[in-house]
């Protein structure tokens, strides 16, 4: 049986810790009932070693949450109009966390078809990084709460573990700089993984994690 994740378990080095979260269940309270998303997409992002991370430059008001604890959720505003949550890992103090950017809606189904009313099947409700948020209610608010805390709105269940053999590597999604770096990883043959967007020059996205 699922339980939460414990602090100690988050701990770890980004790229560790996206393997641990594919097929981890995040869940979100909200007035209108729980909804919980099977992790199958997500990207890892570091620190200073690292220039397509958030923190690449240092600490800053923004970014303050990535530099720990471990397990509690990094929520940022892309485009002006869309929120990406991140898990963050690695010891206290040293930056890093992984981008959340698909997911398999597992309780709520009737609550996230309300919000996404225009999903074309159960593998479009929560497909994209910026979806993922929506269907779970996640904005700012959520920015800094703790997923291994029982009481927080938002929590994190250790889900059913994903064997090695079906994790599946590549380029991270539209980021401007390390675009060829294999920090994505996702569930082979999940209906809700996104789809493949080089980033560089044309495309200049700001990094994300």
């Amino acid at each position: 049986m699922d339980r939460l994740f414990r602090r100690e378990e988050l701990a770890l080095d980004p790229v560790d810790l996206a393997h641990l979260l594919l097929g981890a269940v995040l869940e979100a309270d909200a007035p209108d009932g729980t909804v919980g998303v099977r992790l199958v997409e997500v990207e890892a992002y570091r620190g200073l070693d690292d220039p397509a991370s958030h923190c690449y430059r240092g600490k800053t008001p923004r970014n303050a949450v990535m530099w720990g604890p471990a397990g509690h959720l990094y929520v940022y505003f892309v485009y002006g109009m869309h929120f990406c949550a991140n898990i963050v890992g690695t010891e206290d103090g040293q930056p890093g966390a992984v981008l959340l950017r698909a997911g398999e809606v597992v309780q709520g189904a009737d609550i996230v078809r309300a919000r996404r009313p225009r999903a074309r099947g159960n593998g479009e409700l929560a497909k994209g990084p910026a979806i993922l948020t929506s269907v779970l209610g996640i904005d700012r608010a959520e920015n800094g709460v703790d997923l291994t805390d029982p009481s927080s709105p938002v929590r994190l269940r250790t889900g059913e573990r994903v064997p090695t053999e079906q994790i599946r590597s590549g380029p991270r999604v539209g980021v401007a700089m390390a675009m060829d770096t294999p920090w994505r990883f996702w569930i082979d043959g999940s209906p809700a993984v996104s789809t493949y967007r080089r980033g560089g020059k044309r495309r200049q996205v700001r990094p994300a994690g």
